[in-house]
């Protein structure tokens, strides 16, 4: 967590910065700092082979060590790793996953350096209960098949005992994926590449296990796709669900210094497009308001938020002004998401952990001329992944909500995008389902919300009807950004099932 918010060190102007402003804002963000991000994943590591081997060809042990080292070195560029060493016999295997288990480890890496009997590697992947990725990758290209000896093809038969490995774990029940290719050279960077991103599916597992989203409010009325099964959020990610009372904000608002609320206006001042028709009273209130939600957010340990509030009095105020202080605290790694949407949330931050951001989003419009879909939402914009200075408008209502006051125009960066949305099926499923695109440049809405021109590979018809197909909730997150193959592998990692429309 971050310093308060009154100690920290304000960015420099648009004029300082030497830019259009732009450069404020990532000033700003920096100085303010991340309030959570992604987690490191831990990987098990072991190598196989079989001990049968090494008094009948003497050097084969060392040679297979060496091909380790390479694996490990290149793993701990993306993970902790715990390295269990050679598994050669039953034995080892047990003891091997006894210590993985104690480590914790998020991913089981195999590397098979040769044949070796699946009875070696079972009780490993029993006890250490952890999803498998295993590594067959050759040495070199091929053999020189003219002058290779016994040894020389056993240093080179890693996909020998892959088959047995896999019908071995299938028959178990338990969860693998097997990785092919060569250890070194040009054709081994596309299977390094994909261990790059199990890597990385694994530790957003692990960051979804320790995400603490706080639940403040109740769910926007009547919006049955967005109601959610908080006990199910916990067995599937592995999550905490804070529920919150809008009283617990107020009473962080109200015990707010003045000094933390100034210090947000100025930041505000400085990162945003002021409209014309903004009320510096309702100004002064959403910096109020933000200074009391990153109070609340340190003090519950929060890593995300849900809200939506449709009372009366003093809590609607409150309600009404969660805007300015939602985009702020996404833009730093706790992601927003407005009207109660749990499951959008957990979208959000599983973008915002991919380095991806992850905006609040709804589709808004279809442009048949151009071939896009308008996408954006009024709440919380994800403020670092834009590629201008968003804007604060002045409304006198929010439409179909209570309450008046600030809100955030800002639109995502022209570039690749991924759209991913968490609903829940029938059954009582939670499924993922993801979308590549492009953000185009051209105008948007300017009502106060947050506004995108995405185009899919289908047509903006074609595509609609094909994301419903899937009976989405209607958020969102939006990303920047082609992240939709470690998003299937996160699935994957949590028993989740992932559509890709497109």
């Amino acid at each position: 967590m971050s310093r308060n918010s009154s100690d920290l060190p304000l960015p420099p102007s648009p004029r300082d910065a030497g830019g259009s402003g732009l450069e404020a804002v990532s000033a700003t963000l920096a100085a303010l700092g991340r309030l959570a991000g992604p987690a490191r994943p831990v990987v098990g590591l072991c190598t196989i082979g079989l001990r049968a081997y090494w008094p009948q060809f003497p050097r084969l042990r060392e040679r297979l060590l060496g091909y380790a080292g390479i694996v490990r070195r290149r793993l701990a560029e993306m993970a902790e790793v715990v390295d269990v060493g050679m598994v050669d016999t039953a034995e080892v295997g047990r003891s091997a996953g006894e210590e993985l288990a104690s480590a914790g480890v998020d991913l089981i890496v195999i590397h098979v350096a040769t044949y070796a009997a699946s009875a070696q590697i079972l009780p490993l992947v029993q006890r250490a209960g952890a999803p498998v990725l295993v590594l067959n990758l050759q040495p070199a290209d091929r053999l020189d098949y003219g002058r290779a000896d016994t040894a020389e093809w056993l240093a080179h038969c890693s996909a020998c005992c892959v088959p047995e490995l896999s019908g071995a774990l299938s028959r178990c029940g338990l969860a693998f994926r097997v990785v092919s290719g060569t250890l070194i050279g040009p054709h081994g960077e596309r299977a390094w590449t994909e261990i790059a991103h199990w890597c990385r599916a694994a530790g957003l597992r692990r960051s979804l296990r320790d995400a603490r989203i706080g639940f403040l409010g109740h769910t926007y009325p009547g919006m049955l796709d967005m109601y959610s099964d908080f006990t199910q959020h916990h067995a599937v990610f592995g999550l905490h669900v804070e529920v919150l009372e809008m009283e617990e904000l107020a009473a962080e608002v109200a015990a707010a210094p003045p000094a933390e609320s100034d210090n947000v206006l100025a930041l505000t001042r400085r990162m945003f497009d002021m409209d014309a028709s903004v009320s510096p009273i309702d100004l002064a209130w959403a910096a109020r308001v933000a200074a009391g939600m990153e109070r609340l957010v340190r003090s519950r340990g929060l890593t995300g938020l849900a809200y939506y509030y449709h009372g009366s009095g003093a809590n609607q105020d409150l309600g009404a002004a969660l805007i300015l202080g939602g985009s702020l605290l996404t833009a730093r790694g706790i992601p927003c998401s407005g009207e109660g949407d749990l499951k959008n949330c957990v979208a959000m931050t599983i973008l915002d952990r991919l380095g991806a951001g992850g905006s609040y989003t709804e589709i808004y419009a279809m442009d048949f001329v151009e071939g896009f879909v308008l996408m954006g939402h009024d709440g919380p914009g994800h403020l670092a992944i834009s590629d201008r200075r968003p804007g604060l408008r002045g409304l006198g209502l929010y439409h179909g909500k209570a309450g008046r006051g600030v809100s955030v125009e800002f639109n995502v960066r022209t570039g690749p995008v991924t759209i991913l949305g968490v609903t829940q099926t029938g059954d009582g499923r939670l499924r993922f389902i993801t979308a590549e695109g492009e953000s185009l440049p051209g105008p948007v809405l300017r009502i106060g919300n947050t506004n995108s021109r995405v185009r899919f590979a289908l047509g903006p018809a074609e595509f609609v009807n094909a994301w419903c197909a899937q009976g989405p909730t209607h958020h969102v997150a939006l990303g920047v950004g082609r992240v939709a193959d470690e998003i299937g592998k996160l699935g994957e990692l949590l028993g989740v099932e992932t559509v890709r429309v497109c």
